[in-house]
């Protein structure tokens, strides 16, 4: 194994590698045996048990939500985040259970934190059977909401940050509707991550109730305290839109998946994945307005990689690639937005 990641006792080594040698999976062998180096290095190195109970129920709550998820891998999703408090008869409870049925009509599935509020509608909109559950366990809110309880769609988490973990991995699109510090944090999270290319680029729509402007105040509260005062660039705001209306929710969101597909990188360069290929004249505007983000070349059409080839990722789609410059990835959102609307 090519790998200088040890135990630092031979032996252990040697068994480690024969335990990961039954598994059969030659392509991922050196990972899996760096994982149970680790865990050995945990034990031998002194960590106290709190820690060692951290690393334990993480490890075990992330390996259950990705073999939940694995059937639905192909099933595009939409989380609604916002908040347990808001009551059955406020209008925003019905906006949230509203886009959700109207995402499930669009053969979307929805995840939400289970709990009650806009959680619980937004899984009364879309239906259980199309629903995830994506619990917190907590003193005071034990239970999950009782159209999610007992679904075997609902996954029980500990920890915030494996819960979070989850909803970014597998959702294709963020709803955010009013909501506490919980919402909060997980907006704010969401698009630091974006902006920092730690998560891919989805569609994130600010959704208030009609006539009511809790996400308008807020957006007009980074854009007088953060922006104007040199705290995000201007490109950044692009990564969400703001909407009172569930119907342009869900075009906002839809249309993200209009002709932009998916994104990889291979090698040096970003590969994206288009539905529908473009024109000549598109492709000279795109070189012409985002040359900034573009550190050689240019913006130019491709074949699958040898890479995307061997994993079958979407071979049959046409292509553009660029040497992203791995840091505008505000300004990479604005060039999805131009190719879709092209």
């Amino acid at each position: 194994m090519a790998n200088n990641y040890r135990t630092g006792d031979a032996e252990v080594d040697a068994a480690i590698a024969a335990l990961v040698d039954r598994l059969g999976r030659e392509d991922d062998r050196a990972l899996l045996f760096e994982m149970l180096v680790s865990a050995y290095r945990m034990g031998s190195e002194g960590f106290d048990r709190g820690e060692l109970k951290l690393v334990n129920s993480a490890l075990k709550e992330i390996r259950y939500a990705f073999g939940l998820f694995e059937p639905y891998h192909e099933a595009r999703k939409l989380s609604i985040f916002g908040s347990a408090r808001i009551q059955s008869h406020d209008a925003i409870y019905q906006c949230a259970h509203d886009l959700g049925e109207a995402m499930a009509s669009r053969d979307w599935m929805i995840m939400t934190g289970a709990g009650p509020g806009i959680m619980q509608a937004g899984i009364e909109g879309a239906g259980a059977a199309n629903s995830f559950g994506i619990n917190i366990m907590l003193p005071f809110e034990p239970e999950a909401a009782p159209i999610i309880a007992g679904d075997p769609k609902l996954i029980n988490f500990r920890y915030f940050f494996t819960r979070k973990l989850t909803f970014m991995k597998e959702s294709h699109a963020f709803a955010l509707l009013p909501g506490g510090f919980g919402t909060m944090d997980e907006s704010f999270e969401l698009l630091t991550l974006m902006q920092t290319g730690k998560q891919p680029l989805t569609p994130v729509v600010l959704l208030d109730p009609p006539g009511e402007t809790y996400w308008a105040t807020w957006l007009d509260f980074v854009q007088r305290e953060l922006l104007d005062n040199g705290l995000i660039a201007a490109a950044d705001l692009d990564l969400v839109r703001l909407t009172d209306s569930v119907d342009d929710a869900v075009e906002e969101i839809c249309g993200f998946y209009t002709r932009y597909h998916s994104m990889r990188y291979v090698g040096s360069r970003l590969i994206l994945r288009l539905s529908t290929d473009i024109d000549e004249a598109t492709l000279t505007e795109l070189n012409q307005e985002f040359a900034d983000i573009v550190v050689k070349g240019d913006i130019h059409r491709t074949d699958p990689t040898p890479s995307e080839l061997e994993d079958g990722d979407a071979v049959g789609l046409p292509r553009l690639a660029m040497h992203f410059n791995r840091a505008s990835f505000s300004r990479l959102r604005s060039l999805i937005r131009r190719i879709n609307e092209r």
